[in-house]
């Protein structure tokens, strides 16, 4: 361990077992920090009093921070000091990390989010696909190869739904990949799959049809694209 590193532990530790628990928080701070904040582009922090405590909402966890002071606290799942900071010139308030030197130096680490935002995959999960997809495209425009936006990860969420027979869902997810993946075979492979579970043929052939237009050894499709032209003439 570096020894600053080591320093930086040996003083945060130090002030957590020094420090008391019973901080008291203005309703104006309160007001003014409580809320969502962007952990990245797919993943929330939320902030929210109880009985005048500090709670963190992460990943799914309940967490309470060690209370410092007013506006510092440690996480110790994320092993990090933070402090809530404003932007002098935009206004907008962020969850920031201190600085293992204390320098005072402020970061804008995690953008606070509006109220009642929802992030791409919050809204895939309700079934809000169009939202989702408006958000994951949002996603691939500042970053096409971000892991939130992974073809076989939505690939294989739509075979989920499909293996319980939730054929709606599982359109409603390969559709969205369809959009981020255009010019993959294999989604709209996928998504003929799961339009002929749901009992439309014609939707199948045509999506078969786009997995010839890019990958024309496709067995499957083309047996399926072949027997439907014969069946229609």
């Amino acid at each position: 361990m570096k020894l600053k590193t080591y320093l930086f532990a040996l003083t945060l530790s130090l002030t957590i077992f020094s420090c008391s628990n019973n901080v008291e928080y203005s309703e104006a701070f309160k007001k003014e920090t409580a809320g969502s904040y962007l952990y990245n582009q797919d993943d929330l922090i939320e902030v929210y009093y109880e009985n005048d405590k500090l709670f963190l909402n992460w990943r799914g966890g309940k967490i309470e921070p060690v209370a410092i002071a007013e506006n510092e606290f440690f996480v110790a799942d994320m092993y990090k000091k933070f402090w809530f900071v404003q932007h002098p010139e935009t206004k907008e308030r962020y969850l920031s990390v201190l600085p293992e030197d204390d320098n005072g130096k402020i970061t804008y680490d995690y953008l606070k989010a509006p109220k009642d935002y929802k992030t791409p995959s919050l809204h895939l999960r309700e079934g809000n696909y169009e939202k989702a997809l408006a958000g994951y495209l949002e996603i691939k425009k500042q970053d096409s190869t971000s892991i939130f936006i992974r073809e076989w990860d939505f690939n294989s969420m739509g075979y989920k739904h499909i293996r319980k027979h939730e054929y709606k869902k599982a359109l409603g997810v390969l559709k969205l990949n369809a959009a981020l993946h255009p010019n993959s075979a294999n989604v709209y492979d996928s998504l003929a799959e799961a339009y002929l579970l749901n009992g439309d043929s014609l939707e199948a052939y045509q999506n078969y049809e786009k997995t010839l237009e890019i990958y024309s050894a496709n067995k499957r499709a083309k047996a399926y694209v072949d027997a439907y032209k014969s069946k229609v003439q």
